[in-house]
């Protein structure tokens, strides 16, 4: 009887090992003990417990998912089905300086976990304190040792999240109010240095202008990071570039000179030594078109011999397509009249109508909405030249219905709602139901213009009608020389958050997909900027399948793959866990196995039974 040495031999597959070299057109891998055990042509099955067929299979090293916040649902959902089905085996948590690193942090009413993720993160507060109620550690050498004890699907990379690290050492009053005295400050550089010394592979902070508290009285001021000094940002960064750790930012969006100044951090001839940056987010918004030029400018300039940087934005491999529940979405934080709407409760749907319906509130609202849209001026050039402000465009035309209680109006953009509405106020809608006829009359018989359609659209609905618009991304020739681009960093996925906006879990297939319009030489580098290099950035071990290497290995159905069309893969789902719906992406059929440490988790389509139930991944130490 044969030796059966081996658990697992995938047979013939076309093998991209993540080193960007073209790839062995057909090998087999052996697996034993977690780990690759032998690769090379014609190995003996007899030797295997289980032989794959990989015939007609790309073989590649697990992918990473660099930018995600699933710190809240590892708690619940340790196997984090949602990204292990689209090919994914590790993932970076403690993203936007927000992360579980120093425990639950409560004291007297601040409640910091749910007072800083709830907006920022668009996740509901019922699932936050769920959460946080069962928070057992008090410190990042803790948190690192649950983690380790979790029943782990992927395998994690965790950061240092400069939000809480000044909760810790300034309390949460102070750090939403002030910069820390030397002895606070000191405190924060001891705490990060020691937790990067424990396993943290870096340290994550926050600049974007719209992150901001859920909390009263504090719903207008922003997550404590960006109460930070740049002195403070540099005192820190020191830490992080002496252990050759990684800094992950996002800009002072509002701020040219700010953005510059602050992400000199990375240059090596201005500081002694290159500082690991990765920063949220190269995006070819549409309604500013300068962003992206300069994002692609600003990272050359940075990598150049002369300032000899290390910087890395990130793409995202999707067009930007977020949902909107009324108002509630990431987009309304840039606005402040939109704002004004998300910094109540969720559920305080009498609040968000007194708001609506009050006059200074409705002129404030009306002129922001029709800001650039009428008359002549500066707003209408820069509208016309697409140099907006905002992100979100507040153009009716690029917003889609997905649900509403008036199921007739499913699928239409707000623009055709509007026809119809004003075409029923002049009597030439004769092919309106009576039900549309109610709502029209109850809710829109004083309109007059845009703002007074989007009003009453907030008030007829609230929350219950849910749209969408795509802020980013629209050309997909441009997100593929993004992801092409190699002083940029496939990612931005945002996996984790905002449970009911947006849906990037399969982002490395679409970023797969899109590198095979180049054939095999761009696949090939496609994997490794998926694997090898982000594994590099972050300081920890992956994206190879070297004889001896953790078994992380996803095999992809490249005519599969090819077929697919990512733009229909969002659905709606109720997740358990949650107690709550979620948008969710589906790619069946593309993905037909996933093995971490050498455990098969996903497979024809399907979770294997030992996923979440059985630990697979690991937290990934440190190479520093």
């Amino acid at each position: 009887m044969s030796d059966k040495s081996w658990d697992y031999l995938i047979k013939g597959a076309k093998v991209f090992d993540g080193s960007g070299n073209p790839p062995a057109p057909s090998q087999d891998i052996a697996i034993a003990g977690g780990r690759i055990a032998a690769r090379g042509s014609d190995l003996d099955p007899e030797h295997a417990a289980r032989v794959i067929d990989g015939t007609g299979y790309w073989a590649m090293p697990g992918l990473f998912d660099i930018h995600t916040h699933y710190d809240l649902e590892l708690e619940v959902a340790p196997g984090l089905p949602e990204s292990v089905r689209h090919g994914t085996t590790t993932v970076v948590i403690a993203n936007c300086s927000l992360g579980l690193a120093f425990g639950a942090q409560r004291k007297g009413e601040s409640d910091p976990i749910v007072d800083c993720y709830a907006r920022v993160e668009n996740i509901p507060k019922s699932v936050l304190r769920a959460t946080a109620d069962r928070v057992d550690w008090n410190n990042p050498k803790e948190y690192i040792e649950h983690l380790h004890r979790l029943k782990l699907g992927p395998n994690l990379v965790t950061m240092v999240p400069h939000s809480m690290l000044r909760i810790e050492a300034m309390g949460f009053e102070a750090s939403i109010s002030r910069d820390p005295t030397e002895d606070e400050l000191q405190t924060m550089e001891q705490l990060l240095e020691q937790a990067l010394d424990d396993g943290y592979a870096g340290f994550s902070t926050d600049a974007l202008p719209f992150h901001y508290l859920a909390n009263q009285p504090n719903t207008q001021k922003t997550i404590p990071t960006q109460f930070a000094s740049y002195r403070e940002i540099k005192r820190l960064t020191s830490v992080v570039r002496r252990k050759g750790a990684v800094w992950q930012a996002t800009p002072p969006k509002d701020s040219t000179l700010g953005t510059i100044k602050t992400f000199l951090l990375t240059s090596g001839r201005l500081h002694g030594k290159p500082l690991k940056t990765t920063v949220v987010a190269a995006l070819d918004v549409h309604s500013n078109r300068k962003i992206v030029r300069l994002a692609r400018l600003l990272a050359r300039v940075l990598n150049s011999r002369f300032l000899r940087g290390d910087f890395h934005l990130q793409a995202l491999a999707a067009p930007f397509k977020v949902w909107s529940d009324g108002a509630v979405t990431p987009l309304s934080e840039e606005i402040t009249e939109l704002r004004a709407l998300n910094e109540l409760e969720l559920e305080d749907r009498e609040g968000r109508r007194k708001l609506l319906d009050d006059p200074a509130y409705i002129k404030l609202f009306r002129a922001m909405w029709m800001d650039g849209k009428t008359g002549f001026g500066p707003a209408r050039l820069k509208r016309w030249l697409r140099l907006d402000d905002y992100a979100f465009n507040r153009a009716l035309e690029d917003m889609t219905i997905d649900v509403c209680p008036l199921k007739q109006w499913e699928g239409m953009t707000f623009e055709q709602v509007f026809d119809r509405v004003k075409a029923a106020s002049a009597d030439k809608a004769p092919d309106l139901s009576d039900a549309e006829k109610a709502v029209i009359a109850e809710h829109f018989s004083e309109v007059r213009d845009e703002g007074d359609f989007m009003l009453a659209m907030l008030r007829a609905f609230d929350r219950d009608i849910s749209w969408y618009t795509v802020s980013a991304n629209r050309d997909e020739a441009m997100v593929r020389s993004l992801l092409m681009d190699p002083q940029l960093l496939p990612g931005f996925n945002d996996s984790g958050a905002h449970l009911t906006n947006m849906a990037f879990y399969d982002g490395n297939l679409r970023a797969l997909k899109m590198a095979s319009d180049g054939g095999d030489q761009d696949v090939a580098y496609m994997v490794k900027r998926l694997t090898r290099d982000p594994a590099r950035v972050f300081g920890v071990r992956g994206g190879s399948m070297e004889v001896g290497d953790q078994a992380d290995i996803v095999l992809i159905d490249p005519f599969a793959l090819r077929r697919f069309d990512h733009n229909k893969s969002v659905r709606r789902q109720y997740r358990e866990e949650f107690q709550h719906e979620q948008l969710v992406n589906r790619t069946d059929g593309v993905v037909p196995l996933v093995m971490i440490a050498g455990h098969p988790a996903w497979s024809s389509d399907r979770f294997e039974s030992a996923l979440g139930r059985e630990k697979m991944g690991t937290v990934l130490a440190t190479t520093f």
